[in-house]
C-alpha cells in the first residue's frame, strides 16, 4: 500500500514537470489518449502559467534534468537513437548533464563505515574531504590505505535506489501501455528497450557488480598492457554501496595540449582506440559501454589508454556478433544482397521480406557513402543509416545493439579526434574476417570439439548400458515412439472443433429436412424408398452420421478404432 502511494506521488511530480515545460503532448501519441488532450487544454492553470523558454528539444532536456538520474540517463541513451528521433532532439539530449551538488564528507564517511562494517581508521590512512567527482549515481573521493596504496573510493548516493525503482516501474507501465495500444510501440519493442535500460541502470547502482565488471575487463586485456589498462580492484573494501580501486594517474583525452606536450603519437592513439573497441566486441563479446571522454585517460609514460567507470558494460550473443561481422564485411565488399540475407537469417526482419527490394534499398543508402574515400566513411553513421532503412522493412528493435551503437559513436569520435584521416575500415576488416574464420571451418570445429570433449567424457561410460536397454526394448516390441509438435496440438483442436460443428450442423440439417418431409409427406411416411420406408431414412441417416463422427473422433483423437 505504501509503495503504491509513493508511486502515485512520483507520478504527480512527473506530471507536474511535464506540464510545467509544456511537454504533456508527448503523452498523446496514442490514439486512445488523444481525446484527453482537449480536456487538458481547458485547465485554467495552463492559461495563466508562463510559457517556458526554448523550443521542444530544449524544454525536453530541461525537464529530464529536473526529473533526476533515471530520466537523465534515459535521455542520454536516447541521444544515440538517431534512427528513431530527429537530429534536433538527439543533439539537445547529448547535452544532458548529470552533475549534481556533492553530499557532505561526513555523510560519505558514515556510508563507508556502515557499508563495510568497520571504522575508517582501521582501513584508511586518509580520505580527502573534497570529492574528486560528483554525479547523480555516486561521488568519488581519493584516499590512502593503511599500507600506503593510493585509492579512489566511489560511494553511492543515499536514498537513490528507492526513487530509481519507482521511476523504472512507471516507465515499465508506460512501455506496456505503448505496446498494447500502439503498433509502432510493438515494432520498436518498447518493453524490451525499457527492460534493457532498467537492467543497465540497476547495474550502475550495484557497485559490487561494477567491481566485477572492472575485474573482468582487466583480465581480458592482461596480455595486452600496451593497449588498455584497467585499475586493480581491492575486493576486501568493496560492497554494493562502496567501491575501492587503485588510483590512476593519467591525462584526460580531452586535454590535447597536455597530451601533445608529452610527445605521444596521436595517430597511434587513434588506431589503438579503434582496435580496443573491435577486440572487446568480437574477441571478448564484452565491452566498456560508457567510453565518453570523461572516462578515458592516457598514460603519459607509454601512451596506453586507461579506463574508469565500469557501471555500464555491454555484451553480445553469438548471433548478434555474427550479424555485425557479416554486415560490415559485406558492406566493405559492396555485397548488398548478403547484407539483406543476413537480416533475414538473423530473424530480425520478417521471413517473407522481398530480398530484391531489401537489397535495392540497402544499395541506395550505401552507394553514395562508399563513393567517398574510406577514411571519410563513418562506421557509426553507416550503421545508423542501415537501422533507419530497416525500419521500413519492419525490423524489430534489438535492445542488445543500443549500447553497442552508443559505444561505437563515442569510440569513433575519440579516434577521429586524434586523427581525422583515420581509416577505421582498414583496422576493422582484418579483425572481422579473422573472427568469422574462427567461427567457421576447421578451427571452429576444433574449438567446438575441445569445448565438448569434457562433457563427452562424462556421458560416454553410460552409453553401452543405455544402448543395450534401447535395443532390448526394441527386440521385445516395447520401444515407445512419441512424436510431439507444438503446432499439432492447435491443428488437432481445430479439427476437433470443426468436426463437432460439422456434426451439429449436419444433424440440424437432417432434422430440418426431416421436419420438412414430415410436413409435406405426412400421409406417405410408409412409402418405400429403395425398399425402405421413408421414416426409416429419416431416423437412420442422422444415426449413421453420428456413428461416423464418433468413429472419426476415436480414430484421430484417441488412437483407437
Amino acid at each position: 500500500m505504501r509503495q503504491s502511494y509513493l508511486r502515485f506521488l512520483r507520478i504527480l511530480v512527473i506530471t507536474r514537470v511535464l506540464v510545467r515545460y509544456r511537454l504533456d503532448e508527448v503523452l498523446y501519441f496514442l490514439p486512445l489518449l488523444k481525446p484527453y488532450q482537449a480536456i487538458l487544454k481547458l485547465n485554467p492553470l495552463l492559461w495563466i502559467m508562463p510559457k517556458p523558454e526554448g523550443d521542444f528539444p530544449v524544454r525536453l532536456r530541461m525537464a529530464l534534468e529536473n526529473l533526476g538520474p533515471t530520466f537523465i540517463k534515459l535521455g542520454q541513451m536516447l541521444s544515440t537513437r538517431r534512427d528513431l528521433l530527429p537530429d534536433a532532439i538527439t543533439q539537445e539530449l547529448a547535452r544532458l548533464q548529470d552533475a549534481v551538488p556533492p553530499f557532505s564528507s561526513a555523510e560519505a564517511h558514515r556510508r563507508i563505515e556502515t557499508s563495510l562494517g568497520v571504522e575508517l581508521t582501521k582501513v584508511f590512512k586518509s580520505i580527502e574531504a573534497e570529492p574528486a567527482a560528483a554525479a547523480s549515481i555516486a561521488q568519488v573521493h581519493f584516499g590512502e590505505l593503511l599500507d600506503g596504496r593510493a585509492v579512489a573510493i566511489k560511494i553511492r548516493r543515499p536514498g537513490l535506489r528507492r526513487v530509481i525503482e519507482q521511476d523504472l516501474g512507471i516507465l515499465a507501465s508506460l512501455a506496456d501501455f505503448a505496446e498494447r495500444y500502439s503498433q509502432e510501440g510493438r515494432r520498436l519493442r518498447v518493453r524490451a528497450v525499457v527492460a534493457e535500460y532498467a537492467k543497465t541502470l540497476r547495474g550502475e547502482l550495484d557497485l559490487l557488480r561494477e567491481a566485477a565488471n572492472a575485474s573482468q575487463l582487466r583480465r581480458n586485456f592482461q596480455g595486452e598492457p600496451e593497449l588498455l589498462y584497467v585499475p586493480e580492484i581491492y575486493w576486501d573494501y568493496c560492497s554494493s554501496e562502496v567501491l575501492v580501486m587503485e588510483r590512476i594517474y593519467g591525462i584526460p583525452i580531452g586535454h590535447r595540449e597536455a597530451l601533445r606536450a608529452t610527445g605521444i603519437d596521436f595517430d597511434q592513439l587513434s588506431r589503438r582506440a579503434a582496435e580496443i573497441f573491435f577486440r572487446q566486441v568480437f574477441r571478448d563479446s564484452y565491452f566498456h559501454a560508457d567510453m565518453h571522454p570523461g572516462n578515458i585517460f592516457v598514460d603519459p609514460n607509454n601512451g596506453r589508454f586507461i579506463a574508469v567507470d565500469f557501471g555500464i558494460m555491454g555484451s553480445l550473443d553469438e548471433a548478434s556478433q555474427h550479424y555485425l561481422a557479416e554486415n560490415m564485411v559485406a558492406f566493405f565488399n559492396r555485397d548488398y544482397r548478403r547484407v539483406a540475407e543476413a537480416h533475414v537469417e538473423a530473424g530480425w526482419v520478417p521471413p517473407d521480406t522481398n530480398i530484391q527490394d531489401f537489397e535495392a534499398a540497402i544499395r541506395a543508402l550505401a552507394e553514395p557513402i562508399f563513393e567517398k574515400p574510406l577514411n571519410e566513411i563513418s562506421v557509426a553513421q553507416l550503421l545508423l543509416r542501415l537501422f533507419q532503412t530497416t525500419r521500413t522493412f519492419q525490423m524489430q528493435t534489438q535492445p542488445q545493439l543500443l549500447l553497442l551503437q552508443k559505444t561505437l559513436v563515442n569510440v569513433e569520435g575519440i579516434a577521429r579526434d586524434f586523427n581525422p584521416s583515420l581509416n577505421i575500415w582498414e583496422i576493422a576488416t582484418p579483425l572481422l574476417r579473422d573472427w568469422l574464420n574462427r567461427q567457421r571451418g576447421p578451427q571452429a570445429w576444433w574449438n567446438a570439439l575441445r569445448q565438448q570433449f569434457p562433457q563427452w567424457g562424462l556421458v560416454m561410460p553410460e552409453m553401452p548400458a543405455l544402448l543395450h536397454g534401447l535395443l532390448r526394448q526394441a527386440h521385445q516390441g516395447q520401444l515407445p515412439l512419441r512424436v510431439e509438435n507444438p503446432d499439432l496440438a492447435g491443428i488437432r483442436q481445430e479439427l476437433r472443433s470443426g468436426l463437432r460443428r460439422l456434426a451439429i450442423s449436419t444433424s440440424s440439417a437432417f432434422l430440418f429436412i426431416g421436419l420438412a418431409i414430415v410436413a409435406t409427406l405426412e400421409h406417405e411416411l410408409y412409402r418405400d424408398v429403395l425398399g425402405l420406408p421413408v421414416w426409416s431414412w429419416l431416423i437412420g441417416l442422422p444415426v449413421l452420421f453420428a456413428l461416423g463422427a464418433w468413429w472419426l473422433r476415436r480414430v484421430f483423437f484417441r488412437g483407437k478404432i
